[in-house]
């Protein structure tokens, strides 16, 4: 088995899916064999694309919010592990928004990751498409089910909405969420680290 610095030297020069890549491919993941907390989101935006620093934009910063950590300890890779579905900017749709995670990239490098963190304790799913592929019980569920249940898997795993702005209304129509799940969700997260 390779180690995980070998790992990730490897997803880093990955051209598997370049071509189908509208920016080229450029892998944005961090991991490390002490974090606790892995977060599975959907893929990197343009601005990660360009910064390579994983939710580096304003989903991230609503994401923190979310979490209740800064960014020094969001970006801490010794303690949180930040793996999408897709690696890559997948481009953009037609009427709008960013394209699904590219489909080969979860099945290529997922459980190689996931084999090197021995360490978690806890991964949130944020967005349906990493619900839909870790959650494969719960994939005919919309996405509002799977969060409302939140308590049937947690403490270990956390179904949450991706955080951009396209989720302010569904915020305004579920209260509970900021209400209950997401101060258990931080004191479970505030637990993970002495």
């Amino acid at each position: 088995m390779a180690t995980l610095e070998a790992l990730l030297d490897q997803i880093a020069g990955c051209q598997h899916c370049a071509a189908q890549l509208p920016l080229g491919a450029n892998p944005v993941v961090r991991a490390s064999t002490t974090a606790r907390l892995l977060i599975i989101g959907q893929a990197p935006g343009t601005r990660v694309h360009e910064s390579s620093i994983p939710w580096n934009d304003a989903s991230g910063d609503r994401l923190r919010v979310w979490l209740g950590l800064s960014p020094e300890d969001f970006y801490d890779s010794s303690k949180i592990a930040i793996m999408p579905m897709g690696f890559c900017y997948p481009g953009r749709l037609a009427g709008g928004g960013d394209a699904p995670p590219r489909p080969e990239c979860a099945p290529l490098w997922h459980q190689a990751l996931l084999a090197q963190m021995s360490d978690l304790r806890m991964t949130l799913l944020v967005g349906h498409y990493a619900q839909r592929a870790y959650m494969p019980e719960r994939k005919s569920w919309s996405l509002t089910q799977r969060v409302a249940a939140w308590q049937d898997s947690a403490p270990q795993l956390w179904p949450l909405p991706h955080p951009s702005w396209r989720t302010t209304a569904w915020l305004k129509k579920h209260p509970w969420f900021h209400e209950t799940l997401l101060p258990a969700l931080q004191a479970e997260i505030a637990g993970l680290w002495p």
